[in-house]
């Protein structure tokens, strides 16, 4: 299994919208991704609940069987939009992909 996590610092407004709506944008259209994407084994996002200028706002969870799912995900066109918008409303990004067990 591959775990794949990421963090996000929203930019206080951007596409005419400021953080919070960016971030809700930014959730429910990853959220979307879970049945459209037959790789995603596992996905959460959530939002920081001790908010501060240092820390991300936003961060996913997702989970797939090996690199080839990740990679497949990574390249599938409703993630390529999505990403697109996220690309648009983040300051920074933060990921770590990691394997679990054998």
């Amino acid at each position: 299994m591959l775990k794949h996590i990421v963090f996000w610092k929203l930019k206080p407004e951007a596409q005419g919208a400021p953080a919070s709506e960016n971030g809700e944008a930014v959730k429910r259209l990853l959220e979307g991704l879970k049945p459209l994407i037959p790789e995603i084994l596992e996905l959460e996002v959530g939002f920081q609940i001790r908010p501060s200028a240092d820390q991300p706002d936003l961060a996913l969870y997702s989970r797939f069987k090996d690199e080839a799912a990740l990679e497949a995900y990574q390249r599938h066109p409703e993630h390529l939009k999505v990403k697109d918008f996220i690309g648009k409303v983040v300051a920074s990004r933060h990921t770590v992909d990691y394997l679990m067990g054998p």
